[in-house]
């Protein structure tokens, strides 16, 4: 058999089987739905509401004319101005050659398993496409079950005793917060006890902050912070700038670990080039900040925070037990509590749930097998983004700022999510 049969062969077996992406399948399924007439209630995919910022709008407007092919490694503009951005926000110094930009972190994330020989530590649960890149790379996948009543948080103990096991391992440790399915994030505290586990057995920590800027307190800290030389800081548009289809990624990384920033540029190099010229000059706008951008993440939070909270209620009203979500756009309730009434309707998995909430109320959610979980944990993530971001955003300046958004603001301008959770928890019983 030739080398590029083999080849062939072996990316065969690891992609077939897969599924779309959970997220993009049920937007998607939903964009069907309504195409056909039915009233669905968009709460599957985990997109910002809100618009870009006109600032950096304006800067890609700017730019249109830049058509030359770009240094892989990312535009030098943008690559200072990323390592501005930390220093600022962090406190963390870094050198641009220390910036790596793609087309999404995302694709940035599958580069590195790609290149890099050793076994991806996940939480559960986590974002949906982790694990099913590793699978795509033939990389070995360990998961690590958390628990409700840390805030599906992992903790240092979690993490030691996977790498007791086998402390010479090579590893990279997935961390991301805000969280992605649920909605909480980690105290100061607690970066710190993981960062002396990792530390100990010298893993590699790749810490996703692409929902960082969403925390509700505004006071986001990177575990880069206290693990500085092993921690790759993710990031990137998509979420606090409300620019997901731009598809502009970063990453971050110490001098420690130049060696394998190297081999992804060289992947890079062979793969996307470089990212789309006007879209790198118009990021360095966004991630230079000021006045204008603080008043839109500010704004951004406010709203958040207030539906969030408005969720919350919804699902503690059902007698489920969650705390206060901490930032970004999701919840994962698991209706585990309410199992019997569910098992009385046919319903035994999260996958059943979801369905029957999408065919009998409209409401699209995402189960909680998709992110890892079993499938008889009643669990599911729902995405509270069905509304109309820049009418809110204006809505909002509207009312002093040191005024909460109360129940009628939420009703006026994020009408949708409330509704979709009434006939979510009126279905629930």
């Amino acid at each position: 058999m030739s080398s590029n049969a083999s080849h062939e062969m072996h990316l065969n077996l690891n992609v077939r089987g897969l599924p779309l992406s959970a997220t993009l399948e049920i937007n998607e399924l939903s964009n069907r739905l309504l195409a056909t007439g039915k009233q669905i209630y968009k709460l599957g995919l985990g997109q910002s509401p809100f618009p870009v910022p006109q600032e950096v709008v304006g800067a890609l407007q700017a730019n249109a004319h830049q058509k030359d092919y770009l240094p892989v490694r990312g535009l030098p503009a943008l690559q200072q101005a990323v390592v501005n951005y930390l220093e600022r926000t962090q406190g963390l110094v870094y050198e641009p050659q220390q910036v790596l930009i793609g087309p999404g972190s995302k694709e940035l994330m599958f580069i590195l398993q790609l290149v890099y020989y050793g076994e991806l530590v996940i939480p559960s649960p986590s974002w949906v496409s982790y694990a099913p890149q590793a699978n795509i790379t033939g990389r070995p996948v360990r998961w690590v079950p958390t628990r409700a009543e840390n805030k599906w948080l992992l903790t240092p103990e979690e993490l030691e005793k996977v790498c007791a096991a086998d402390p010479s391992k090579p590893r990279i440790v997935i961390l991301n917060y805000p969280n992605n399915p649920t909605g909480y994030s980690y105290s100061d505290a607690e970066l710190q006890a993981l960062a002396l586990v990792a530390r100990k057995y010298k893993i590699i920590m790749l810490s996703d902050e692409i929902y960082g800027e969403l925390q509700f307190d505004g006071g986001h800290r990177s575990i880069a912070r206290y693990y500085p030389e092993g921690t790759i800081i993710s990031g990137g548009l998509s979420k606090w700038c409300g620019a997901g289809g731009w598809r502009l990624g970063t990453f971050v990384a110490p001098p420690e670990l130049e060696w394998l920033v190297k081999a992804m540029a060289t992947v890079a190099s062979e793969s996307f080039t470089s990212v789309s010229a006007p879209i790198q000059y118009a990021a360095v706008r966004a991630f230079e900040g000021g006045e204008a951008i603080e008043r839109y993440l500010w704004q951004s939070r406010r709203i958040l925070k207030a539906l969030g909270a408005s969720v919350h209620a919804s699902l503690t009203e059902l007698g489920l037990m969650l705390p206060q979500l901490d930032g970004g756009f999701y919840a994962f309730p698991d209706f585990s509590p309410l199992g019997e009434r569910l098992e009385k309707r046919g319903i035994t998995t999260s996958a059943q749930l979801c369905t029957r909430l999408l065919e009998e109320t409209g409401v699209a959610v995402l189960p909680g097998t998709c992110f890892g979980r079993p499938a008889t944990e009643l669990s599911i993530r729902l995405a509270y983004v069905d509304f109309d971001g820049t009418r809110t955003l204006a809505a909002a300046e509207l009312v002093p700022d040191d005024r909460g958004l109360d129940r009628d603001f939420l009703r006026a301008n994020c009408g949708r999510v409330l509704t979709a959770m009434e006939r979510m928890c009126a279905w629930l019983g």
